[in-house]
């Protein structure tokens, strides 16, 4: 037996303590005794012990108490109860507190030697499990939030504080700065963590299917409804859920959602079981809330109720420090993917990449190295590999509305309008794409 495991034996009698060291020292164990529960506490305190035995009748705190003592000091250790006094009650106390056994006095040394390597055993499964679940937690966060300036920085810092908290989260910044990767960084450092994490995008779904969408239905409630279907509320139970857009949905489903998130209960369309959820939430917005409240197109009272800890991504032309990071990390990405020896940047195209305000930050600049990864030839991505959109020069006197709106109009004009195709090119949604044509008030011109 290798020495590397250790046993504590507590019990106030000599005999006990004596012949139960020489039989597993014998066996190969690292053996240590106290005769109370002051002494095994010090023991705890100088090192982990990998099983626990424990009289429950001792002088001062019994046995039961001195357990739980332990598991808050390691709530893994394997805990034996051992005892010439047993009974029921005691039994079943100490089975509740987490011991792994309860054994009585006198003792067979072979069944106790079994006992010992099967607790082992346990403690190995146990062990690795909590391994297993650090290396889920690293596999959560899926796409990292990339940068080392101040302003990223602080928003990492930020969502690390707010992460062990059930506080319902907004998280603010333009199209494509990486709103639900803050959302996923969140999730991922909260207790929450091994729980699903659950994503709507509540832009992209008509209001009529919204409700659906996050409430569930019951069979036959309308008339596709062939089957019962669960909500995105019913599925983040013990999770997270991420209301991604949630600006633009409708007065209506703000009532209904308001209730959602301050009772956790709702009923399945076309159904009456009340259906309780514990989900925490986290929303995105782009839009400016506080307008939309004062024009009375977003209540106020769930604009309190979401707008409780604000995190506000700045945008890429803010950071311009880690545009390089970015492009980097998506170059040796989309080269794994591709299958292309291509090891690096140009000066001459990374000075350009730094250079341009990337309206559609860090989605755009993500679908940008793509690109340029189909056209590049090892082993660099060059300047003329880059989407001719970043590689034109602006005039220098124009205000940024100004190149942007610019910049816009001239994409919708070379997809002939199509909407979908110029959101793609610009690295941006739909909706935002929508909205930005509102706000400049962007024409189509036709031709006689």
């Amino acid at each position: 037996m290798t020495p590397k495991f250790s046993i504590l034996i507590v019990d106030d009698e000599f005999i006990v303590r004596d012949s139960l060291s020489k039989w597993f020292t014998q066996d190969g164990y690292k053996v240590g005794v106290a005769e109370n529960a002051a002494q095994a506490l010090k023991l705890m305190n100088e090192g982990p012990w990998d099983i626990i035995f424990i009289d429950i009748k001792m002088p001062g705190m019994d046995g039961l108490e001195l357990q739980k003592r332990i598991k808050e000091i390691d709530p893994n250790a394997i805990i034996i109860i051992i005892t010439a006094f047993a009974s029921v009650d005691s039994a079943v106390q100490a089975l509740k507190e987490g011991a792994y056994d309860y054994i009585t006095k006198p003792v067979d040394p072979d069944y106790l030697s079994h006992l010992v390597k099967n607790a082992l055993k346990q403690k190995k499964l146990t062990d690795e499990n909590i391994k297993l679940r650090e290396h889920v937690s690293e596999l959560i966060m899926g796409e990292e939030l990339i940068g080392e300036s101040p302003q990223i920085k602080k928003v990492i810092e930020l969502a690390k504080t707010v992460a062990p908290t059930n506080t319902t989260v907004m998280i603010r910044g333009e199209s494509g700065t990486g709103k639900e990767l803050v959302a996923r960084l969140i999730h991922a450092h909260s207790p929450r963590r091994y729980f699903p994490f659950i994503s709507v995008n509540c832009g992209a779904v008509p209001d009529t299917l919204l409700e659906s969408e996050l409430f569930g239905h019951e069979k036959g409630a309308f008339t596709d409804a062939l089957y019962r279907r669960k909500g995105k509320f019913e599925l983040a139970d013990g999770g997270t859920i991420f209301l991604d857009e949630v600006g633009t949905i409708s007065l209506k489903m703000q009532i209904q959602l308001l209730r959602v998130l301050e009772t956790k209960q709702f009923t399945r369309i076309g159904g009456n079981e009340i259906i309780t959820s514990d989900f925490r939430v986290i929303c995105a917005t782009n839009s400016d809330l506080e307008q939309a409240v004062k024009e009375g197109k977003f209540r106020e009272d769930l604009y309190y109720r979401l707008n409780v800890f604000t995190i506000f991504i700045p945008p890429l032309r803010e950071r311009r420090t880690d545009i390089p990071l970015i492009a980097n990390y998506y170059l040796k990405k989309y080269a794994a993917m591709m299958h292309k020896p291509i090891s690096e940047i140009s000066p001459e195209a990374m000075d350009i990449l730094i250079k341009y305000d990337w309206p559609g930050n860090v989605r755009e600049l993500k679908n940008a190295i793509e690109r340029a990864m189909v056209l590049a030839k090892p082993p660099m991505i060059r300047a003329q590999d880059l989407p001719i959109q970043i590689t034109e020069e602006e005039p220098e006197n124009e205000t940024l509305e100004a190149v942007e709106k610019a910049h816009i109009l001239k994409i919708l004009n070379k997809t002939n309008w199509n909407i979908t195709q110029s959101a793609k090119i610009l690295g941006i949604d739909r909706v935002t794409l929508y909205n930005k044509i509102e706000k400049y008030n962007l024409k189509r011109n036709r031709v006689a």
